[in-house]
């Protein structure tokens, strides 16, 4: 049997662009002859819909969709996801389940079983869960079928068992031929080679071939690598599917080969491409076409705005530059620098006149000194000069902190923080300057001075930010130990960090929650980013 593996990139809730997307992989797989076409999760509403499945009419018109795409589809078959709903004892129950159709009729229907609620995922708040494995007939072959998470639960792979049952297990038990598994697996560092070791030791565990149908593109903070594919039964790629872009790639049972397109060949590359397309797909999935970025001459604004032009087009950038008395001449250097370098548009805007303006609101303000509060000024002027052009031009604001300044709260409230996206918000600093010299590898597009110069705020005279901070490799330690490994004070410590540095970055982290709840969306490039991910009390006495 020859299958086509579609790699698809939803708009949630746009049902007829989802079905215009999946008619045209639909017959593309019937040019080349296939006899099955594999669509991801979810494919027809897009993944993950939220409380848009609380509204019965968003259920009515996803299954309508489904109607018209399986009526347009013609008689090659066809397995995707989609909602179900049935209704029981007057209760109203979601499923998350895997449609197979051939000649436009139904002719199996598979519900994921294993129903994610940790990190992201809230699946048990909208779904109920699927009963037991069972095969489906189809052309010979007897289908073992599974849906993202039923396959995340074997015991020897993953050190916490979250689910009482291995629906792969279950299904190779009943002696499948094929396994099928259709996914929203998301995107963060590392995942890929984990993704791709368990699947290639799964299906040499079971002895069997599968195929692994994954959403690409980004929804919301969430962005998907799609690497769709199909393993052998000796768990060797048979076919891959390119990453972070719609593809469509086929697989013959019968020989055991398929298509392999290229992917990212190194970690750092896959981040890279993870944000040009969640910045993208946030962008334009929200209706916007410019984005607007305030450029201070550091490292962040410079890659930031880097990752903008990738996503975007130059043309559809514009950077400005707001220096005060305390900004350095080399900066408006770089500043216009960079712009020349990625075509963007470039504005200076010196805030002087306004800063002296606010000072005179009280005498306490001291020009000559300035404190936290003199400071904080500056970078809400620089805030509410961005703000207004974004909205009078009709462009997405993107903030440019990172993930160690988040951490510890080097940011400001209504100031740097203002925006509707964060694009490197989960960005280690270290992470920061390793995609800059990426993007610096076929030609200089950030400025050198701009990589090598020490950061700083420029908010007070010769400030820089380890006069205010550790350092940020200490920093992106403990941020990496605490905050995505869930590690205590001693250990890290354990681990070798200074206990004076980690007990006054935790403080930190822990005090400044309440910015990162007002912070802009962050895009999710690590296993735990702050935002949707993250559910820490701000209001709480718990010390380590």
């Amino acid at each position: 049997m020859k299958i086509a593996i579609a790699q698809t990139n939803p708009v949630i809730g746009d049902f007829d662009f989802n079905k215009k997307k999946m008619l045209e992989r639909v017959n593309q797989a019937a040019t080349l002859g296939c006899d099955l076409v594999v669509f991801p999760e979810l494919a027809i509403s897009g993944y993950p819909p939220g409380d848009l499945l609380e509204k019965d009419d968003f259920i009515d018109r996803q299954l309508a969709c489904l109607d018209e795409f399986v009526a347009a589809a013609g008689n090659i078959g066809i397995l995707c996801g989609a909602v179900q709903r049935t209704i029981e004892n007057g209760e109203r129950l979601l499923f998350n389940s895997a449609m197979l159709f051939e000649n436009r009729k139904p002719v199996s229907r598979t519900d994921k079983q294993l129903l994610p609620t940790y990190d992201i995922f809230d699946e048990s708040r909208y779904f109920t869960p699927g009963t037991p494995s069972t095969l489906v007939a189809y052309r010979g072959l007897k289908l073992g079928i599974t849906i993202c998470e039923d396959i995340w639960n074997d015991e020897k792979r993953f050190s916490q068992k979250h689910y009482d049952r291995n629906p792969v297990a279950d299904l190779a038990h009943l002696g499948a031929d094929l396994l099928i598994n259709l996914a929203a697996s998301p995107f963060h560092g590392g995942k890929q080679d984990l993704r791709n070791t368990m699947l290639t030791t799964m299906a040499a565990k079971y002895n069997l071939p599968m195929v692994f149908a994954n959403q690409v593109g980004g929804n919301d903070t969430t962005i998907f690598d799609g690497l769709s594919c199909a393993v052998t039964a000796k768990g060797e790629f048979a076919a891959r599917a390119a990453d972070f872009s719609e593809d469509l790639i086929c697989f013959d049972t019968d020989t055991g080969m398929g298509d392999h397109h290229p992917v990212s060949p190194s970690e750092n590359e896959a981040i890279l491409k993870a944000l040009v397309t969640g910045t993208r797909d946030y962008v334009t999935k929200c209706g916007f076409k410019k984005v607007l970025i305030g450029s201070s001459g550091g490292i962040d604004s410079a890659l930031t705005a880097a990752i903008a032009v990738k996503a975007l087009g130059s043309e559809n950038v514009k950077t400005i530059f707001m220096p005060s008395i305390y900004t350095s001449q080399q900066n408006f250097i770089d500043t216009k620098q960079l712009a020349d370098n990625l075509g963007t548009s470039w504005q200076s805007i010196p805030i002087a006149p306004m800063y002296d303006a606010f000072l005179t609101l009280s005498d306490t303000f001291d020009p000559t000194d300035p404190g936290i509060a003199e400071q904080n000024i500056q970078a809400r002027i620089r805030g509410t000069i961005l703000m207004a052009f974004s909205n009078k031009e009709g462009s997405m604001l993107l903030s440019t902190g990172n993930k160690s300044e988040m951490a510890v709260g080097y940011a400001t409230l209504y100031g740097d923080m203002c925006g509707g996206l964060a694009v490197i918000g989960d960005l280690p600093k270290k992470k920061v300057y390793d995609l800059s010299r990426l993007i610096n590898t076929d030609r200089e597009l950030i400025p050198v001075s701009i990589i090598d110069k020490a950061p700083s705020a420029e908010l007070a005279p010769d400030q820089t930010d380890q006069d205010d901070l550790p350092s940020y490799d200490v920093i992106d330690a403990v941020v990496k130990a605490h905050v995505e490994e869930h590690k205590s004070i001693d250990g890290m410590v354990a681990q070798g960090l200074d206990r004076d540095a980690v007990v006054e970055i935790v403080a930190r982290i822990n005090r400044n929650e309440y910015k990162r709840y007002q912070a802009p969306p962050i895009l999710r490039v690590t296993t735990k980013a702050f935002g949707a991910g993250r559910r820490h009390p701000m209001a709480q006495r718990y010390k380590l």
